[in-house]
């Protein structure tokens, strides 16, 4: 679900101010750092931290991601930022995440209310049109808000989900059963009472983290934009939400359970993308997809779970092209 702990992260990065361009270059195009607008948004618990890049009044309608967690922040997204001078992209951090009010309430850990996010920022921007998509748990908020069925949604675009806890988990123990034995042995002992040292659970952990969540180096700065928001409170939220790690659920999403929403969803406007190399398998996202009428599914070829980091270009133009067939009424 892609909360990956701040300190493993990072690797170390230097703390402090940190001089960063205004743009990176990935693929041909520009990430832009800086953005056009930021505000602070009232949602139920606190407010959350809004970006934007690009016209909101411009011809195409505007794409708001989601982040992955819970816990995340909007900072593994900003390649989007390269569409930026197509459309409007808005991108923001949920309640208890990055830049946003961290009340850590337990009251506001509810699917629902971080869904509602969505609704109060398109309240606070006055769109009437956009394209909303998510990745992993962000995903899982796509899915969620699609179910609404609000008139102003163009598309939605589902990356890598969290459909529910139940097929979460058993792609997770495959993809596990897959590791060589000593990692896999390795990983079942950390489980246990009696895990073996922090650092050996941490080494095997991240060893199916390089398989299926992250494959490449993020791009030139993103780490060091993260590093300026060093908050602690996105990884209160994942734990006690999801647990510990990936293939691990101990917390409120333990028993969560979204597959009688796709019957809800707007096939022939609804997209779902996963990576060749996913701990949300394509054969399992497929599966989902396929659950949808009319619903489009693609893989990204040698991709893991982090297809912005692994394939960035790839996942651009696969956007590109989705958003244009389906930014008219």
């Amino acid at each position: 679900m892609t909360r990956i702990g701040r300190r493993a992260f990072l690797g170390g990065l230097a703390a402090g101010a940190i001089a960063l361009p205004a743009w990176a270059r990935i693929a041909g195009s520009d990430i832009r750092f800086a953005p056009d607008r930021e505000l602070m948004v009232p949602v139920e618990g606190g407010s959350v931290y809004v970006r934007i890049n690009g016209d909101l009044k411009g011809p195409r309608p505007p794409l708001i991601y989601a982040h992955g967690g819970p816990g995340g922040d909007h900072s593994g997204l900003l390649p989007l930022t390269a569409l930026a001078g197509e459309r409007a992209v808005i991108l923001w951090d949920q309640l208890d995440s990055g830049r946003s009010d961290a009340p850590l309430d337990p009251k506001n850990w509810q699917v629902s209310r971080f869904v509602d996010e969505i609704d109060r920022i398109r309240d606070a921007l006055g769109i009437t049109r956009w394209h909303v998509g998510g990745g992993s748990w962000g995903g899982t908020l796509a899915i969620e808000y699609g179910a609404r069925r609000r008139p102003d949604t163009a598309s939605l675009i589902v990356q890598s989900p969290l459909v529910s806890t139940r097929s979460w988990i058993a792609d997770a123990n495959l993809l596990r059963a897959r590791m060589p034995a000593e990692v896999r042995t390795t990983l079942e002992k950390c489980d246990t009472a009696a895990p073996p040292p922090e650092a050996t659970c941490e080494a095997a952990t991240w060893d199916f983290y390089r398989r299926h969540v992250i494959r490449s180096k993020r791009a030139d700065g993103i780490a060091e934009y993260r590093a300026r928001a060093p908050r602690d409170a996105g990884d209160t939220l994942y734990n006690r939400m999801w647990g510990k790690a990936e293939f691990v659920s101990t917390g409120t999403l333990r028993d969560y359970d979204g597959e009688p929403l796709l019957k809800r969803l707007d096939g022939p406007r609804t997209l779902f993308v996963c990576g060749e190399y996913d701990e949300a398998r394509p054969e399992t996202v497929s599966t989902f997809a396929a659950r949808v009428p009319g619903a489009t599914f693609k893989e990204v070829m040698g991709s893991a779970h982090s297809i912005l980091s692994d394939q960035p270009e790839a996942y651009l133009a696969l956007l590109r092209d989705w958003m244009a067939r389906h930014d008219a009424i």
